[in-house]
C-alpha cells in the first residue's frame, strides 16, 4: 500500500535537517523499518528535496526511488572506496553483507544521510537475510549478529527511525546552529602527512613512507596534493596504485585543484599532465608489476586491501614507495596490514618511517555516525594487553554470541590483529554459523588466544559424489568440498571434520605453546564428538606452516593458484582423529605425492623456496630410486652427465628422506628447487642472483646431488 503524499513541512523539515548537518559536519542514520514498498514510496516522496549530487542505491534497478542515485549492487560497495556521497541508500531486503555496508557508510561526506530499509528492529533477530544462503547461514532460527545490531541501533540516540506505514510526519532530531559552519579544510595531521610525502619523494631511496589513518581523514587528498607539489618541484613521473581506478578519484581531484591552471586540458581519466611535461598517472597493481614503470615515486593508496606479497613487490621495484592504508576500515585488515608488512619493512628497509592522521576532514569530530558503525562492526576491536610471564594458563569452551559486548570486542579485535584478513563479515559468520564452536586461552583470567572452528562435511554418499565430481557445490564445506573435488576422494566429504577457520594469539604471548594448546583443546573436540579429523586451510607461508606441523597436522593439498585476498597459495592441512579419517587423510596424501613432480612446474613454479621445501618434505617417500637411476644420479654428480637428461632422475631423488635433509641444510638449496622442481631456465635462475651462468648452477647442484647420494643409505 502506497504511503500517503507528505505535508510540505515535513519535506522542509528533512531538507533542514540535511543543511543543518552539513553546517555542523555530522552524518545521521535514518531507519527506515516496515514494509519495503512503504518505504521506497516514501523516499519518492521525500529524496528530490534533498542535495544529492552523489548518491548509490543498492536495491532493484527498477524499484530506485530517485534516478540521480547510481544502482550499485550491495556486494559491490568496494568500489566506491575513495568516493564521497551525499546520500546512500541501502535496500537490506535485498541483503545486508555487512563489508559493503560498512564500506558504504564511510563514503558519506558531511551532511550526508544513510536510509537502510529493513523490518521493524524486533524482526531482526528472525529476519532471513537474502545475504545468508552465499555464506551458509540460512535455515537458523534466530541469528545473533542481527540481534546484536538491533540492540546496538534502539539504543543509539542519533538513529532517525521511521515506520512509513504509521509516521506521516516524523519527528526529526532537534539540531542546534552550528556556531561556526563546518568547512572542510586542511587539518594539521593533513599537512604533515604533505610534508612527509614530498620529502620521500625528494629524498633518499630505500626510506619509505607508511600513512595510516581511518576513513574521512584525507589521507587520499593528501597523497594528490603532494604528488603535484612533487611534479612542480622537478619530479618527471609519479605514479599511484590502488585496488580499482575508482579508489584513486579523490587522488586525481585533489591533484587537479592542487595544479590548477598548469594541468593540460584533455587528460583521460587516472591521468593527469602538468604543462611543463610531468606525469601522475594510475596502473593497477597488476599492471603495475608488470610494466613496471620509470617512476621517481609510487603511491600505494587503500594498501590494506592489497596482498603483502604484492607490497613487498612493490617496495623493492622502486626506489621510493609510500604506503597509505586505512586502519579501522571497513575491511578489517588495516591493523593486521601493520603488523604483517611491517615485518617486510623491517628486514629490507629498515630506515622506513610512519605518520599516522587522527583528525577528520570530511565530517566533525562530533559526528555520530562514524562511532555509530564502529559500535556495528567492531571496527575499533582491540586485543588486552596479556602478560606473557608467568600466571595460571586456561583454555575452555566460549561462545561469542552469548559473550558480553566487551568479551565479544576483546576476542574479535584480537582476530583482527593477528590475522590479515577479518572483517565484519567474519564477525557474522563467527556469530551466526550454527556449526561453529570457539575456544579461548586466559592468563591469569585475562584473555590471550582464541580458536575458531567449525564443523564440515558428513555429506551423504550420493551427495559427496557429487562434490567429488564438481557438480555440486554446499556452502559452509570449505575443506571438506575441496578435499573431495581437487583430490577426487568422495569419501573426504563424507568424512566429518572440524575446520579450524581463525588461531589467533596476542602478539605478547605468541612462541609460549599457547597456539598449540588451543588446537589440541579443538582435537579433543573432536574425538569426544565422533569426527574423522581436524583439519585448516590457510594462505601459505613458512612460519604458519611450521605451526600447524608442530601442532600435529600434515599436508593434505595446496591450492592451485594464489589467493587474491594474500597473494598467498592456500594451504590445507589435516590431523586424523579416526581410523576412517586415517585411511582418508593417507590417500589424499599419497595422491598428491604420485602427481607433485608434475604439478610444481605447472602450477607452483613462482612458489616461495622456503614453503615449497617443506611441502616437498612433508611427501618424501621412503622407497629409494632404483639402480638405474642411481647410475644416473652418480654419473651427473661426477661431471659425466648432463643436468637436462638427469632432470626427471633429480626430480624423483627430491621426494627422498635424504634428499629433504640436504635441501633442509644446503645453501644452495633455493637453486635446487628453482631448477629441478619449478624448472626455471638458466637465464631466469641467474637473473634471480643465484648463479653466475648454465655452468656454475649445474657445479653447484653436481655437488648437492652428490652430497645426497652420500647421505642416503638406500641409494
Amino acid at each position: 500500500m502506497a504511503t500517503p503524499a507528505p505535508r510540505a513541512a515535513d519535506i522542509s523539515a528533512w531538507r533542514q535537517l540535511q543543511l543543518q548537518l552539513a553546517a555542523r559536519g555530522e552524518r545521521r542514520l535514518v531507519l527506515l523499518e516496515g514494509e519495503q514498498a512503504g518505504a521506497i514510496d516514501w523516499l519518492r516522496h521525500r529524496l528530490p528535496a534533498l542535495t544529492l549530487r552523489s548518491g548509490v542505491w543498492t536495491g532493484a534497478p527498477a524499484a530506485v526511488p530517485d534516478p540521480r542515485l547510481a544502482v550499485l549492487p550491495p556486494r559491490k560497495a568496494r568500489q566506491w572506496l575513495g568516493r564521497e556521497l551525499d546520500v546512500v541508500v541501502w535496500d537490506g531486503w535485498q541483503g545486508n553483507p555487512p563489508d559493503s555496508l560498512a564500506a558504504l557508510a564511510g563514503t558519506l561526506k558531511a551532511g550526508g544521510l544513510w536510509f537502510w530499509l529493513m523490518p521493524p528492529l524486533s524482526q531482526w533477530p528472525t529476519f532471513d537475510d537474502p545475504d545468508y544462503p552465499r555464506t551458509g547461514l540460512d535455515g537458523s532460527n534466530s541469528h545473533a549478529f542481527a540481534t546484536r545490531l538491533a540492540t546496538i541501533l534502539a539504543a543509539s540516540p542519533s538513529v532517525i527511525r521511521v515506520n512509513p506505514a504509521r509516521d506521516e510526519t516524523t519527528e526529526l532530531p532537534a539540531l542546534n546552529e552550528a556556531g561556526q559552519p563546518f568547512e572542510v579544510a586542511q587539518t594539521v595531521d593533513q599537512q604533515r602527512a604533505i610534508e612527509a610525502i614530498v620529502r620521500t619523494g625528494l629524498g633518499r631511496r630505500r626510506r619509505p613512507l607508511v600513512i595510516t589513518a581511518d576513513r574521512g581523514r584525507g589521507k587520499s587528498a593528501a597523497l594528490g596534493m603532494a604528488a603535484v607539489r612533487l611534479l612542480q618541484q622537478g619530479r618527471r613521473h609519479v605514479v599511484v596504485t590502488a585496488p580499482s581506478a575508482e579508489s584513486v578519484e579523490t587522488l586525481f581531484h585533489h591533484a587537479r585543484v592542487a595544479a590548477g591552471e598548469a594541468v593540460c586540458e584533455g587528460d583521460l581519466p587516472g591521468e593527469l599532465h602538468l604543462a611543463d611535461g610531468g606525469r601522475l598517472s594510475y596502473l593497477p597493481p597488476e599492471q603495475l608489476l608488470a610494466q613496471a614503470p620509470e617512476a621517481e615515486l609510487v603511491l600505494v593508496d587503500e594498501a590494506a586491501a592489497l596482498p603483502v606479497e604484492r607490497l613487498a613487490r612493490i617496495l623493492g621495484g622502486w626506489p621510493r614507495v609510500v604506503f597509505a592504508s586505512t586502519v579501522h576500515g571497513y575491511e578489517g585488515s588495516g591493523r593486521g596490514f601493520a603488523i604483517r608488512f611491517r615485518q617486510v619493512l623491517d628486514t629490507r628497509t629498515p630506515q622506513w618511517r610512519q605518520i599516522t592522521l587522527k583528525a577528520p576532514i570530511r565530517w566533525s569530530a562530533a559526528d555520530p555516525l562514524e562511532p555509530l558503525i564502529a559500535d556495528l562492526f567492531l571496527l575499533n576491536a582491540d586485543a588486552p594487553q596479556a602478560e606473557p610471564e608467568g600466571g595460571e594458563v586456561t583454555v575452555e569452551r566460549w561462545s561469542p554470541a552469548s559473550a558480553s559486548e566487551q568479551e565479544l570486542s576483546e576476542a574479535f579485535g584480537l582476530l583482527v590483529n593477528a590475522h590479515y584478513r577479518t572483517t565484519p563479515a567474519d564477525l557474522r559468520q563467527w556469530l551466526d554459523d550454527p556449526r561453529a564452536v570457539s575456544w579461548r586461552l586466559t592468563v591469569d583470567g585475562k584473555l590471550a588466544g582464541i580458536l575458531w572452528a567449525a564443523r564440515e562435511g558428513g555429506l551423504e554418499p550420493a551427495l559427496a559424489e557429487q562434490v567429488m565430481r564438481g557438480q555440486r557445490r554446499i556452502r559452509g564445506h570449505l575443506l571438506a568440498q575441496s578435499l573431495a573435488n581437487h583430490s577426487g576422494f568422495a569419501e573426504a566429504a563424507s568424512c566429518t571434520w572440524l575446520r579450524v577457520v581463525r588461531v589467533a594469539v596476542s602478539e605478547q604471548c605468541r612462541a609460549r605453546g599457547f597456539g598449540k594448546r588451543l588446537v589440541e583443546a579443538a582435537c579433543t573436540h573432536a574425538v569426544n564428538a565422533g569426527y574423522d579429523g581436524v583439519g585448516t586451510s590457510f594462505g601459505g607461508n613458512e612460519p604458519l606452516l611450521r605451526f600447524w606441523q608442530r601442532a600435529g597436522l600434515t599436508l593434505a593439498r595446496p591450492g592451485l593458484s594464489r589467493e587474491t585476498s594474500t597473494g598467498e597459495y592456500p594451504v590445507q592441512m589435516l590431523r586424523a582423529v579416526s581410523d576412517r579419517g586415517e585411511t582418508v587423510a593417507f590417500r589424499v596424501r599419497q595422491r598428491l605425492a604420485e602427481h607433485w613432480l608434475t604439478l610444481v612446474p605447472l602450477y607452483w613454479q613462482q612458489m616461495e623456496p622456503a614453503l615449497l621445501r617443506l611441502l616437498t618434505a612433508e611427501l618424501t617417500q621412503a622407497q629409494a630410486p632404483g639402480e638405474d637411476d642411481r647410475r644416473d644420479l652418480d654419473s651427473f654428480a661426477a661431471g659425466y652427465r648432463g643436468f637436462e637428461l638427469t632432470v626427471p632422475v633429480l626430480r624423483k631423488v627430491t621426494l627422498s628422506p635424504a634428499a629433504a635433509r640436504v635441501l633442509a641444510q644446503a645453501a644452495d638449496s633455493e637453486l635446487w628447487l628453482r631448477c629441478v622442481l619449478q624448472a626455471w631456465p638458466w637465464a631466469q635462475v641467474q637473473g634471480a642472483g643465484l648463479c653466475d651462468g648454465q655452468k656454475d648452477g649445474e657445479r653447484r647442484l653436481r655437488q648437492m646431488a652428490g652430497n645426497i647420494l652420500r647421505d642416503s643409505r638406500n641409494l
